[in-house]
């Protein structure tokens, strides 16, 4: 699997109705649950202050992440980067060090 660290602003054009903004906010949270379930997104952090977000995504190659990204109703109003993620050698996680606050990568194996 990859990973992407994806940054998306949202542009919502202030013509649009109210109403419709309901409702494509609330189809948008709905599709950003079955992503998550599906096991894609895997993390979401919004920016305060604005309409925008950092989400990280497990896929298994960029194609399926613009599949994911375009299913967004909100798609159509999204400024998109994405950043594709390789392992660092460094990483904590990789190098089994306890951070805390942060799960270890694998749980211990117990001894007889």
């Amino acid at each position: 699997m990859a990973e992407f660290l994806v940054h998306i602003e949202i542009e919502w054009p202030p013509e649009r109705s109210e109403q419709e903004r309901e409702e494509i906010f609330a189809a948008e949270l709905a599709q950003g649950q079955r992503l998550a379930g599906a096991g894609h997104l895997r993390r979401l952090w919004r920016i305060p202050g604005r309409w925008a977000n950092w989400s990280l995504y497990e896929v298994p190659d960029a194609t399926v992440l613009h599949e994911a990204l375009t299913s967004l109703p909100l798609y159509p109003w999204m400024s998109i980067e994405v950043h594709a993620l390789a392992e660092h050698p460094n990483d904590p996680r990789a190098l089994d060090i306890e951070v805390p606050g942060i799960e270890p990568s694998a749980p211990p194996e117990e001894t007889p």
